[in-house]
């Protein structure tokens, strides 16, 4: 399989290390333009090491580019260049009739070369927080700098090819330790593991139909290649939101991940799922994100991880040692947010931000928070009852029984405070005064499913014909009826892959099987149309922002699975 480097990086199972084309305004506000060897660490700061320039008799030559998931191979008339990863720390590179430029653009201006032997250097990258430790293996290099201050400047690092048209290296990174690599694998073999590795990824990927299988392989790519080894903060092997610009784990979006992973690796998902429960703190809150330096504290994200709990059970008969793994952190969690986040005690919880619901724009949150958003009943109520069957199984019956009283109390205070006419609510924590909205986020207690009173039902599905949610493409998180749609404008207007999977998930308990099933395939067409993007235009299907998304792609394989 190919894809296109403009949208997808380059990288492979387990690193940190990523190779990307970096344009347009992203290029503009970073001062770095084209084929960029970059470190995925330390969450948005990305930092570009290396700009990878072709060589043709010193002087710097255009190419294209071809991708997959075992090569890069940068080509024109006069050869190749090809760079593999055949570990997570190691980056092979060889070339045929061409040679390679590594031209340093640190945000910080501050790489500079050493020799380790008499073959071998280190090159230590201030900017990315590591160093790499550079074997030639064939032809020559030539190293130009200026060292100013106690730093290089103008670093750049060719690459020659020698007599028979060939170079060869390897660049390995590594913190304090010279690493003892083995370089006797030839640089096909170098790609034939690379291959084994991701077949025997495609091979644990959910069934889906094979007129899809492009699209299966691509969503396949984009979450092995987004998996990272534990480092720092992180405990367990995870997968980022993406290798372009949102390289962190978020606490909403790791559950769709480890859903599309519980049937057929289900040890992986269930690192997936446990990954932001390693930092639950003392009260039960988790982090809004966390990445391998640092865990973020001022954004919270929604409960729905006894939703996703429920559903990767349905895919695999999780043993109770894991579940038990599982249910004390889902308690208190549970209980943090009845506990510190109802501050007028109305027994209704609350998001004191956008941000804290995952639906950071949204029109829910056009009021000064804090808001009582009716999703966030919605998901705890669901916690309870999985709790409920949890402790059931685990032989803890009277935890069990307090949990479904726990939910019964809820939903009865629930209906009393939010439930107005035919519709929930949203309203503003304190005052209670409504907030105006054309929301799709006021539709996810369709998850209550026949726990509704079926006026209720029905009333938010003739509403979602009515006010237009329902486009070619899916659901829009705004309908394009409001004044407050903006075709670009994240939460309010694109399509989403979570509120279209968890919408759907609601219809099909309201008995909208037909519905969802439409809904799913509308949204199966979109990513064969559009890729996986972070969202997507409701109106024309294009792709916005991050087209190598997680949750996007773990989404797509969900659905198909489930709905076609």
């Amino acid at each position: 399989m190919n894809f296109d480097i403009k949208d997808i990086p380059f990288s492979r199972y387990g690193s940190w290390l990523s190779i990307s084309m970096i344009e347009g305004a992203f290029a503009k506000r970073k001062g770095v333009r084209g084929l960029v060897l970059r470190t995925v660490r330390a969450g948005n700061f990305h930092p570009e090491i290396f700009v990878l320039q072709v060589l043709k008799d010193g002087e710097l030559a255009s190419y294209d580019i071809e991708a997959s998931p075992e090569r890069l191979r940068l080509v024109n008339e006069h050869g190749s260049v090809e760079i593999c990863m055949p570990e997570p720390e190691v980056v092979r590179c060889k070339g045929n009739g061409l040679g390679l430029r590594l031209q340093a653009k640190s945000e910080k201006g501050f790489e500079y070369m050493i020799p380790y032997d008499d073959s071998q250097n280190s090159i230590n990258a201030v900017g990315a927080g590591i160093r790499f430790a550079l074997t030639p293996l064939a032809g020559k290099i030539s190293y130009e700098s200026k060292w100013t201050n106690g730093h290089d400047t103008d670093f750049q690092l060719d690459f020659i090819p020698d007599e028979t048209g060939v170079f060869e290296m390897g660049l390995h990174e590594y913190l304090t330790a010279w690493p003892k690599t083995d370089y006797r694998k030839s640089f096909t073999a170098c790609k034939e593991q690379v291959v084994a590795s991701f077949s025997e990824w495609q091979d644990m990927q959910l069934e889906i139909p094979e007129e899809y299988q492009a699209e299966k392989d691509l969503a396949a790519y984009i979450n092995w290649s987004c998996m990272v080894n534990p480092e720092g903060l992180i405990k367990r092997p995870s997968m980022l939101m993406s290798k372009n610009w949102m390289t962190n784990i978020w606490s909403w979006d790791h559950c769709f991940n480890a859903i599309a992973l519980a049937e057929k690796n289900s040890d992986l998902a269930w690192d997936q799922f446990m990954t932001l429960f390693d930092h639950q703190d003392t009260f039960g809150a988790i982090p809004d994100y966390i990445n391998n330096l640092k865990s973020e504290w001022n954004f919270l994200k929604p409960p729905i991880h006894g939703w996703a709990l429920q559903k990767m059970m349905k895919y695999h008969d999780y043993s109770d040692k894991r579940l038990l793994e599982a249910y004390l952190p889902l308690c208190k969690w549970t209980d943090w947010w009845l506990l510190h986040r109802d501050y007028d005690n109305d027994g209704i919880p609350q998001y004191d931000h956008g941000n804290d619901s995952g639906w950071d724009n949204s029109t829910v949150f056009s009021r000064r928070p804090p808001i009582e958003s009716p999703d966030l009943v919605t998901f705890l109520i669901l916690q309870m009852d999985v709790l409920a069957d949890v402790a059931e199984r685990l032989g803890e019956l009277d935890a069990s029984i307090l949990w479904k009283e726990k939910a019964r109390s809820l939903y009865s205070k629930f209906k009393k405070h939010s439930l107005c006419d035919d519709r929930f609510i949203s309203l503003q924590s304190g005052t209670h005064s409504v907030v105006a909205n054309q929301s799709l986020l006021e539709f996810t207690p369709l998850l209550l499913g026949d726990r509704l009173p079926a006026n209720v039902r029905d009333a938010l599905i003739e509403r979602l014909h009515a006010e237009s949610f329902i486009t070619e493409w899916g659901l829009a998180t705004e309908s394009p009826d409001s004044a407050e749609y903006i075709s670009d404008g994240y939460w309010k207007g694109p399509i989403w892959a979570p509120s279209t999977m968890l919408i759907l998930e609601g219809l099909v308990k309201s008995g909208e099987i037909e519905l969802a099933g439409d809904l799913a395939e509308k949204f199966i067409k979109l990513c064969r149309k559009s890729g996986f993007a972070e969202n997507f235009d409701a109106l024309t299907g294009n792709s916005l922002r991050d087209k190598a998304y997680t949750w996007t792609s773990s989404i797509f394989l969900i659905l198909a699975h489930e709905y076609l």
